[in-house]
């Protein structure tokens, strides 16, 4: 039976984060999140509480997966930021899943611990690494980071009509922009 209730509240995980990342929280209908998991509107309220019970769960285990996927590399702060990119194209629902947070949940709900815990290691981690002389200490530990997530993300930020401009460019130049940002923003 315990494997039948993991099941399920994976199946709900995943048909969330397909909901989520396509109709963001207010667009999302549990209707068609339960149709997609082959579960019921009930285990939905039960294993989550809510629809935006599940949306924090979808997001809270993004975070967790890129951690794991894209460790912080303090001394190699280009290529952490190259591997971000790296994620986000292995994952893109991520990044919209991040700008429906940002515009629908962000400033409506506590904020999620896992997020206030991984960005302080991720401070922590860049602070250290300035102290010990690793990283040029120009900016600010929280800063620094701000601009090395920022970078990293820019090509999932930008409009479909910037992209259009940009069609030719390869993965690849586009990932070597995002690193040479960095060294740059080091140097």
């Amino acid at each position: 039976m315990v494997g039948d209730a993991e099941a399920t509240k994976r199946r709900l995980l995943d048909a969330g984060t397909a909901e989520f990342a396509k109709y963001g929280i207010a667009g999302a209908r549990v209707d068609r999140i339960a149709a997609a998991a082959a579960a019921n509107k009930a285990q939905i309220y039960h294993y989550f509480g809510s629809k935006e019970g599940l949306f924090d769960a979808v997001f809270d285990e993004f975070v967790a997966q890129t951690l794991r996927e894209v460790p912080i590399d303090p001394a190699d702060l280009p290529e952490y930021a190259g591997r971000l990119f790296d994620g986000y194209l292995r994952h893109p629902e991520l990044t919209r899943i991040a700008s429906w947070y940002r515009l629908e949940r962000a400033e409506t709900s506590e904020p999620l611990q896992s997020i206030l815990k991984a960005n302080q290691g991720k401070v922590d981690a860049i602070a250290q690494a300035q102290a010990d002389g690793v990283l040029p200490s120009r900016f600010d530990p929280a800063d620094l980071l701000a601009l090395v997530l920022t970078i990293a993300g820019m090509w999932t930020a930008m409009t479909p009509e910037y992209h259009d401009l940009v069609r030719s460019e390869t993965v690849e130049h586009r990932r070597k922009v995002i690193t040479d940002a960095v060294r740059a923003l080091l140097a």
